[in-house]
């Protein structure tokens, strides 16, 4: 996605040409216009200097709106450029004003323009002209996803019809018709007021923070990440390619900071890979207080709170309650005496926060992978081709290679592997095989103390 201040630079350059040429154009439609007495043109000159002064403006606010995010505006400046949509809206309503009163006082005046054929070639070139910029105008605008140049190609669209409305009553008047003059200025107010209010509305719909995304759409594209209860609220503001958006979200209860953390990550990549125009995210979570527990998430929580970590967990529900079971690491270099306060502390903040708990058996063992590991030397090779001549013999049908061996701080071995498997084998049957493997390594070479087998597909390489 291209900056801010490069989408600026390049939504000025066009307003550059724009403004020079409504330079040329309101200096021949005004002079030819004033010479004959034809009033349709100048009005539509008077348009024309509008255009120009309103091509400063957003140039000008165009540049601001390209600014970063700072500390008095950290939603950007893109607001400023909405504003600008909104003041060309307002010169349109101006001009149309202009030519109100102007055709009501010819109409009743009764004079009639001396047309000749200047007029017609200042206006079939003002056609022209026209054209090409709202052509230009529009293309860039929604290839910048600029509200402001959008804008300006619907008063371009308008011009357009102005500048076939003028040509409609010059020819008309030639015929004898004067008071056409009048009406046709009258018909370009109708055109330009029903653009300005289209302006101005969307303009206001953003400053007033009118909702920019369908909620129900943004609902369903983050209930489909996992562990997203419920979408409980959705608040969405700003311009198509400048919107902020909020969500709040249910998850299950004691869910930890990091989790919840890479459940935004992936609620925001969703988002942005289906919804253009996200400038920012804000994802805040609810607890779901109505879900099922989850007791292996409450042990995992009471036992950071106590700086141990869990794993191997066993839950089995009984009659009179459930059974829990759980191997817990603590460091290495404390004493049991410390080690089993630390445990007991566990066991018993787990029974009150499952208070249907009967049983709790734990198994304290080590924490490892404090200390870095370090690669092992050539008396591994032994190891490895053991290690290789199990595995194969056990599971043949697998494709067994990248086995990595290192040796831990204590002095024996940490060793992964890769297993290659047919695609179509349950994750259950695969599973059975890779502890069938990691149980006979560890009969057979006691020296392992960690033994990771990742298994994959053969479809995967």
């Amino acid at each position: 996605m291209q900056s801010q201040a490069t989408r600026a630079q390049a939504i000025n350059r066009i307003y550059g040409l724009s403004l020079v040429v409504n330079l040329i154009m309101l200096t021949l439609k005004l002079g030819v216009g004033f010479i004959s007495g034809s009033l349709v043109m100048i009005a539509d000159g008077v348009d024309s200097s509008l255009d120009a002064i309103a091509n400063v403006i957003a140039m000008v606010v165009t540049r601001i709106a390209g600014l970063p995010p700072d500390e008095d505006h950290p939603y950007g400046h893109r607001r400023y450029e909405t504003l600008a949509a909104m003041m060309v809206g307002a010169f349109l309503l101006l001009t149309a004003s202009e030519i109100v009163q102007n055709s009501i006082s010819r109409l009743f005046s009764g004079k009639t323009p001396e047309i000749g054929i200047p007029n017609f070639l200042v206006m079939l070139l003002a056609l022209v002209v026209n054209l090409g910029l709202f052509f230009l105008q529009r293309r860039e605008g929604k290839r910048l996803r600029s509200e402001v140049l959008v804008a300006s190609s619907e008063d371009k669209r308008s011009d357009i019809m102005v500048s076939i409305t003028v040509l409609l009553s010059l020819a008309t008047v030639q015929l004898g018709l004067g008071w056409i003059d009048a009406v046709a200025a009258l018909v370009v107010v109708g055109l330009i007021g029903r653009n300005a209010i289209g302006i101005i509305r969307h303009a206001a719909n953003v400053l007033v923070d009118h909702v920019a995304l369908d909620a129900a759409e943004v609902s369903q594209i983050a209930l489909k990440v996992p562990h997203v209860e419920e979408v409980v609220r959705v608040r969405s503001r700003g311009s198509e390619d400048d919107i902020h958006l909020a969500l709040l979200v249910r998850v299950a209860p004691l869910t930890p900071v990091e989790h919840t953390a890479a459940i935004a990550d992936e609620i925001c990549n969703q988002l942005r890979a289906r919804i253009n125009g996200l400038a920012t995210i804000d994802v805040n979570f609810l607890p779901a207080h109505e879900l099922p527990p989850d007791y292996a998430q409450i042990a995992q929580t009471e036992a950071v709170a106590l700086g141990v970590s869990v794993h191997e967990i066993a839950i089995a529900e009984a009659e009179d309650g459930i059974m829990f079971d759980a191997h817990v690491e603590v460091d290495e270099e404390q004493t049991l005496d410390a080690a089993h306060t630390i445990v007991s502390a566990f066991e018993e903040r787990l029974m009150h926060a499952i208070p249907d708990l009967t049983s709790v058996v734990t198994h304290i063992e080590p924490a490892h992978g404090s200390k870095p590991c370090t690669s092992c030397d050539s008396e591994a090779e032994h190891l490895a081709h053991n290690i290789m001549s199990v595995a194969s013999q056990l599971y043949p049908e697998g494709y067994w290679h990248e086995l990595v061996i290192r040796t831990e701080p204590a002095g024996d071995y940490s060793v992964s592997i890769h297993c290659q498997a047919q695609g179509s084998l349950l994750v259950g049957e695969v599973h059975q095989m890779a502890e069938k493997v990691e149980a006979q390594l560890r009969i057979a070479l006691p020296d392992i103390h960690r033994i990771t087998i990742h298994t994959e597909p053969f479809e995967a390489n």
